[in-house]
């Protein structure tokens, strides 16, 4: 059995990537540490808490005394960092805790995991990241690996910078490190600061859809459990040192996807109550500064190293999602006014 310490886990991504490898998988034991911030809710996971091959600890990334200790007693076979502030609206708006958390805190889990394998301990370190690294393209071509990087936002800047440390420390202390840059994730458990989450959120609520610019802007789509699986493999086969670009291959204007979400509540639930379609809450907003064209992501090296191809079409996964969220809409509510918040932090003050 594999010892996997996942940092980060009770996020969007962490948290579906711990229930893929304690449900669909029988060799995983995983060790959670989250800091429990505003993004990270321990709902996400629940009903693993009386699974025996899980343990979450509540910790900071850049506790290098805690993470000492965690690899000490857990002695873990990998450890995946997906512990990041993730939001670009609040990257410009407030772009330390970025750099403390994306950079800094990278940086101290690196130096943990140096000390760990300098000790004799094999172990190898996941960077998860993201395709805003590479910048915005124009209407034509696509990220590949060796794309350079040019990122355009302190979040994606944050995010080369962390990249950039994992490959030095790769190259020169020769440890077994990897990185995946991904494209747009949409799934159950998102926070509804994004996209996806925050217009199906606010069109059942009958709320204004704020779209920044003309909505032309264009994401490569990725359903959460694809992006997992291709986690799941890149850690248990890459060779060191290697990075992937794992994308979704479903690319759309935002604005297109908007209505596309408002015309599929609008057949599952029929019209607003004063009978408008919900493509009439649809507001054009100020542009996001620095606001990225266009990402779209070539996935061609992990589909011909590692046989990996997504297996979730847009539309599919749209139905999927959109299904997720009208069964857990007292999830979206809890999210949405911070109340579960406000329960965990006082439960976890009192240990």
């Amino acid at each position: 059995m594999k010892t996997v310490l996942v940092t980060g886990g009770l996020g969007f991504i962490g948290s579906n990537f711990i229930r893929l490898l304690l449900k669909d998988f029988s060799d995983y034991k995983v060790i959670n540490l989250d800091a429990v911030t505003y993004a990270g809710n321990p709902e996400n996971l629940k009903e693993l808490e009386s699974d025996i091959h899980y343990h979450f600890v509540h910790g900071d990334i850049g506790n290098r005394q805690l993470i000492d200790t965690l690899l000490a007693q857990e002695k873990p076979d990998i450890i995946v960092n997906f512990a990041a502030e993730s939001h670009v609206d609040r990257s410009i708006s407030g772009p330390a805790a970025f750099i403390e958390t994306n950079i800094v805190g990278t940086f101290t889990q690196l130096e943990a995991f140096r000390s760990y394998c300098s000790a004799g301990n094999r172990c190898r370190f996941l960077q998860v990241s993201t395709d805003e690294v590479y910048g915005s393209l124009g209407a034509e071509g696509y990220f590949t690996e060796t794309t350079p990087y040019s990122p355009n936002s302190p979040y994606a800047a944050s995010k080369a910078s962390a990249d950039h440390l994992v490959r030095a420390y790769h190259h020169t202390y020769k440890l077994d490190t990897l990185i995946t840059n991904c494209s747009n994730n949409y799934g159950p458990y998102q926070f509804p600061e994004k996209l996806i989450p925050l217009m199906i959120s606010n069109a059942l609520e009958g709320r204004s859809l704020p779209v920044y610019g003309d909505g032309k802007n264009v994401r490569d789509w990725l359903y959460v459990e694809d992006h997992c699986r291709a986690l799941e493999l890149v850690m248990r086969a890459a060779d060191p040192g290697q990075t992937y670009n794992i994308g979704g291959h479903n690319e759309m204007e935002n604005i297109a996807l908007v209505r596309l979400l408002c015309n599929s509540l609008d057949r599952r639930l029929g019209p607003l109550p004063d009978q408008r379609p919900r493509t009439e809450l649809i507001t054009f907003v100020g542009d996001r500064q620095g606001h990225d064209q266009r990402y779209a992501i070539d996935a061609e090296k992990i589909k011909h190293d590692l046989n990996w191809e997504p297996q979730t079409n847009l539309a599919k996964g749209m139905e999927m999602t959109i299904d997720w969220y009208l069964d857990n809409q007292e999830w979206l509510k809890q999210v949405r006014d911070g109340s579960y918040q406000k329960y965990y932090h006082e439960m976890y003050d009192q240990r």
